[in-house]
């Protein structure tokens, strides 16, 4: 059964950090997509960034609009974690912020193309 596990979220105080985790179980996701969506309270599910294996030894990373230059998306110490480190974090930021998985490559910015998430960490940035 896969799994998808997010740890790191927490209270920060505006201009501050976090680095989210993703572990993943089950099966491996080194060559398939995983990505980050955040949800805040009455409003839509906003896609944040997503990171796909290439075929080679190195990965396409995307970015929303929104947080490029401010997160980043990397591998993890194993083949089956992510890490999004956020930084100058803003109020706006507020969201309970998901990881999911794509088993075949299709559309990196849509939910719906998705095929496992996680339950959520919930991130707060105080101003």
């Amino acid at each position: 059964q896969v799994q998808l596990v997010e740890t790191g979220g927490g209270l920060v105080q505006a201009g501050g950090s976090l680095r989210l985790s993703c572990a993943a179980s089950g099966r491996t996701f080194n060559r398939d997509t995983m990505g980050w969506f955040r949800q805040a309270p009455g409003k839509a599910r906003e896609w944040l960034a997503a990171r796909r294996w290439t075929g080679a030894p190195t990965y396409y990373v995307e970015y929303a609009d929104s947080v490029k230059g401010r997160f980043t998306l990397v591998g993890g110490d194993d083949d089956n974690t992510v890490i999004l480190h956020m930084s100058s974090l803003q109020p706006e930021d507020t969201a309970l912020y998901y990881c999911a998985a794509q088993l075949k490559q299709r559309r990196l910015r849509i939910g719906a193309d998705y095929d496992w998430w996680g339950q959520g960490t919930q991130v707060t940035v105080s101003s």
